[in-house]
């Protein structure tokens, strides 16, 4: 049974307040760093739950977690196998797993995947996890786990398709950066499809800061980020147009058709250009 906001009964929503867990809709919702808030308990200022220490509590942004620990558990199963880093490719797990279109092409699907929780040295999955960490913290709240996790992997197979299509055959790209690129693109237009414009702008700023770093630094998968975001953007017009009531009653399913397409798509594209 859809659960509908506390404020608004005619409205349904898959987002809860962060601080009293009361059923929100999206114009009852305000963005911190911890997930949506509603009104009064921005007015009460009440405290948000956090865990132990102060930290902030796990079942706010779950996947974004469990997404950081795959991604550290792969990079220490690299380090395991003695990768010296992407520029040499020296460990067994970026032989065989990086994103790579002749292996694509000879039908090793899997790489689309699994060259996106991969990592080309210490550097490159700090950056990308902070990166993670930060706008997880942010959106995953705001439309809901299930969703959360379908535009990652929408946006992750997307900046694939991109990386494959500008990257040579036989040069391995690895990375989350295209899924993260992703995600900020998605929380720009739902920021400001759900009328937060300064957030939106925030980030759009940011989104335009990490485009210059990556056209102006070398060996830099230009093709995965811009998949990525472009990906993402398609992904979040989708939870726009929902929120607009322009997708019926059934908008979450509706929503999550349109990424798996993008899905599809980006798989459909990925293989074709390897």
């Amino acid at each position: 049974m859809p659960q509908t906001c506390y404020r608004h009964p005619n409205r349904e929503t898959g987002v809860s307040c962060s601080s009293c867990g009361r059923p929100i809709c999206p114009e009852c919702m305000t963005p911190t760093p911890v997930g949506m808030r509603c009104p009064e308990c921005m007015r009460q200022r009440t405290r948000v739950m956090r865990g132990p220490a102060g930290r902030p509590s796990f079942g706010n942004a779950p996947a974004t977690y469990v997404l950081i620990a795959v991604n550290v558990l792969a990079f220490l199963a690299e380090a395991a196998t003695g990768s010296g880093g992407l520029a040499e490719a020296t460990g067994s797990v970026i032989r065989r797993f990086a994103l790579l279109g002749n292996g694509v092409s000879e039908g090793e699907y899997y790489r689309l995947l699994t060259g996106g929780f991969l990592h080309a040295g210490l550097l490159h999955i700090a950056f990308n996890m902070f990166a993670l960490f930060i706008v997880g913290r942010v959106i995953e709240p705001g439309i809901g786990t299930p969703r959360f996790l379908a535009l990652y992997f929408a946006s992750l197979l997307a900046g694939a398709f991109g990386a494959l299509a500008l990257t040579h055959p036989y040069e391995p790209t690895v990375g989350a950066s295209g899924a993260i690129f992703g995600l900020f693109g998605a929380a720009a237009v739902i920021a400001r499809g759900r009328g937060m414009n300064e957030l939106a702008s925030q980030i759009g700023f940011l989104i335009v800061i990490n485009l210059v770093f990556t056209f102006s630094v070398p060996h830099i998968s230009i093709g995965g980020h811009l998949g990525g975001l472009v990906g993402g953007v398609i992904c979040a017009l989708a939870i726009v147009a929902g929120d607009r009531g322009m997708l019926g009653r059934r908008r979450v399913a509706a929503e999550l058709a349109v990424m798996a397409l993008v899905a599809v798509v980006s798989v459909a594209g990925a293989i074709a250009v390897a």
